[in-house]
């Protein structure tokens, strides 16, 4: 699946709420995973934090078995601490890793890669195309979604399966909030606390250290080698803008929230940044964008201001987002420390 193909398959994310604290061809098996990953980050559900509250949670993790949490489905619940959970989300098998639960991990999907010790339990289960005999076949306790294709949730459930539905995140909140839901469901609530603590001091530890610039740098993020982009309003677009960038994207296509650049508006628009979200399905370099045609004029290009990024942190919205928002800064921190010219 391209990624122009993935993010078309799903409505796009609409306009976000920012907190403070808050794709060509490519024939490998990593451009495969990369490009499907990054439709999956890219597609737009109902918020989840437009219905639960960190309350709600709180109070669900007080709770003795069953538990229950409400996520965009509805009501989720589990009988007992579940100890066969299948994770069908490359984002939330890196959430339940962090938080403790790999232990009671019993399958992961085809995309799921990080972290390392859940390679033990991947299989060729797909959650885009999920085989509902092959996951009920694990007799799973617990059956983790990134995507809700062909209503999965539903026919999990007459099995008698309980499916959590994480829907990608719109804003660092709804991150968080994911992060402890599993953490309620699989029985690490300290962890689950313990890991949002850590990233919220982080990400405004990161934010504080943006430089004062007179005037905002500019950026391209790019998607694949067929320069399709992201705008503001999508996830990735809003951890630019806390790191103080001006998308250049924003002006391409009115009401497109993923356009597909031109070689020749990226060159007249001249960013002072170019990020690559596709050096592994792709296999990009600073040195092949310098070799394309015009873009050595580009003044990201004659800097040397083209960061290589990793496909993979920037398509989930897990734990390592606070990686992503550190490798921004630390480019523009470098950017700004070099005179114009």
């Amino acid at each position: 699946m391209s990624r122009l193909n993935s993010f078309r398959s799903r409505s796009m994310v609409g306009l976000l709420g920012l907190s403070l604290v808050a794709l060509g061809a490519c024939s490998s098996d990593a451009a495969q995973s990369a490009s499907t990953n990054a439709g999956t980050a890219a597609s737009a559900t109902t918020p989840m934090t437009a219905s639960i509250t960190t309350s709600m949670v709180d109070a669900a993790a007080a709770t003795p078995y069953p538990r229950s949490v409400t996520d965009p489905n509805g009501s989720v619940t589990v009988k007992a601490k579940p100890v066969k959970i299948i994770s069908l989300s490359p984002t939330h098998t890196e959430m339940l890793y962090a938080i403790g639960a790999g232990a009671q991990v019993v399958a992961v999907d085809n995309q799921s890669n990080f972290p390392a010790e859940s390679a033990a339990v991947k299989t060729d289960l797909s959650g885009f195309t999920p085989n509902i005999e092959a996951i009920a076949g694990y007799k799973p306790d617990l059956v983790v979604i990134g995507d809700d294709s062909a209503k999965l949730s539903s026919q999990l459930g007459q099995l008698g399966i309980p499916v959590w539905f994480g829907p990608s995140a719109t804003s660092l909140d709804d991150v968080y909030t994911q992060i402890k839901q599993l953490g309620v469901l699989t029985d690490h609530v300290p962890d689950s606390a313990k890991l949002v603590a850590s990233m919220t001091a982080d990400v405004k530890s990161i934010v504080a250290e943006v430089p004062k610039t007179a005037t905002p740098l500019s950026y391209y993020h790019e998607l694949d080698s067929t320069y399709f982009s992201t705008t503001s309003n999508t996830f990735i677009g809003q951890l630019y803008g806390m790191a103080g960038l001006r998308n250049i994207a924003d002006t391409a296509e009115a009401g497109n929230d993923y356009p597909q650049l031109s070689a020749e508006f990226i060159v007249s628009a001249s960013p002072d940044l170019i990020f690559l979200a596709d050096t592994k399905c792709c296999g990009q370099t600073a040195a092949t964008v310098g070799a394309r045609d015009g873009w050595s004029n580009i003044a990201a290009v004659k800097a040397g201001n083209v960061v290589l990024m990793d496909d993979d942190v920037a398509s989930r919205w897990g734990p390592r987002v606070v990686d992503y928002l550190r490798a921004i800064v630390d480019a523009v921190k470098a950017a700004a420390s070099v005179p114009a010219g």
